[in-house]
């Protein structure tokens, strides 16, 4: 890497067309990956895209009045001082938060490069044309503000919240939420068999390990599995199932745990206080992101968690 004091005038105005035509391409497929969700933000994208080229096709004219045509491939890693951006289509799936936030920071090293250039050139017009384009870039802020009233105004922006919400609800709360209540629910049978069959609290905390973790194993492979997202819009496979594997094992870890209590009575009754308080934030949670009624997801989370329960209670007492 190069630092950027010791880049010639010729070298600057190169890096400079190589940084625009960068972030114009950058806008460009950020704008293609919103497209089919969010339309409004997809156009303000592609505007910006635009102008990053206008500004790319001045700095090309200013180049060749001064040094010709052939310009020197000089990219932002060959240069000290620059924040390391992945591609975009790395960092898909994108939201609409982490769109703008990247539009943000794209904005403002762009703008300190233009400063520094600047500053760093003597040739008047060359100088004149870094010093503008930096004042067009600090603008861009305003600019971009009335890109979104153009092309995101209330209603599109409402209706973007409601896919972004919806999406979130598809990739992390469905998986995470059937995870949860797999692990609650369906590890309560064999835990309390176990624990009135043997009467042992360590008995009892292994086979509440071995149902918690064999239950996120396989609920991981189950969801990962069950589609690519491609077509459903459930985001990354790999995702899904990481979300709903993690959580089948919490909720069954949460009242395998209390049997690490060496009295089996006091493990047993704070296991049950455990899973009742699990059902409680399953029945929370159907109710925050489902707009389930409280009242019919408590009664239908903590009916199946009781007929479980009272399953494992019957097998182990028999």
């Amino acid at each position: 890497m190069k630092d950027f004091s010791a880049l010639t005038e010729r070298e600057v105005l190169a890096l400079a067309i190589a940084l625009e035509e960068e972030d114009s391409r950058t806008y460009s497929d950020l704008a293609n990956a919103m497209h089919g969700s969010f339309p409004g933000t997809a156009k303000m994208l592609e505007a910006m895209a635009q102008e990053e080229d206008g500004h790319r096709h001045r700095l090309l004219d200013l180049y060749r009045s001064k040094f010709g045509d052939h310009i020197p491939l000089i990219r932002r890693q060959d240069v000290k001082g620059f924040l390391r951006r992945k591609s975009a289509w790395l960092l898909l799936p994108m939201n609409l938060e982490r769109v703008r936030a990247q539009a943000e920071l794209m904005e403002a090293e762009t703008v300190r490069f233009y400063q520094a250039a600047a500053r760093h050139c003597t040739d008047a017009t060359i100088r004149q044309l870094l010093d503008d384009l930096a004042s067009e870039e600090r603008r861009h802020e305003v600019r971009a503000e009335e890109l979104v009233s153009t092309y995101v105004p209330l209603e599109v922006e409402r209706k973007e919240s409601e896919t972004q919400r919806r999406l979130f609800l598809l990739r992390i709360v469905q998986p995470g939420l059937a995870g949860l209540m797999d692990g609650s629910v369906s590890t309560l049978a064999p835990l309390f068999a176990a624990a009135f069959a043997t009467n042992s609290s360590w008995q009892t905390l292994l086979v509440g390990l071995a149902a918690a973790i064999g239950a996120g194993i396989s609920m991981a492979f189950a969801e990962g599995m069950s589609d690519n997202g491609s077509l459903t819009g459930r985001g990354s496979p790999w995702l899904r199932g990481a979300i709903c594997g993690l959580m089948t094992t919490l909720g069954g870890l949460g009242h395998a745990l209390p049997f690490l209590i060496s009295d089996f009575k006091v493990a047993t009754t704070c296991a049950s206080v455990v899973v009742m308080a699990e059902l409680a934030i399953i029945a929370a949670i159907r109710n925050r992101y489902l707009d389930t009624p409280l009242i019919s997801a408590t009664v239908q989370v903590v009916i199946g968690g009781l007929l479980v329960f009272g399953t494992g209670v019957l097998i182990g007492t028999s």
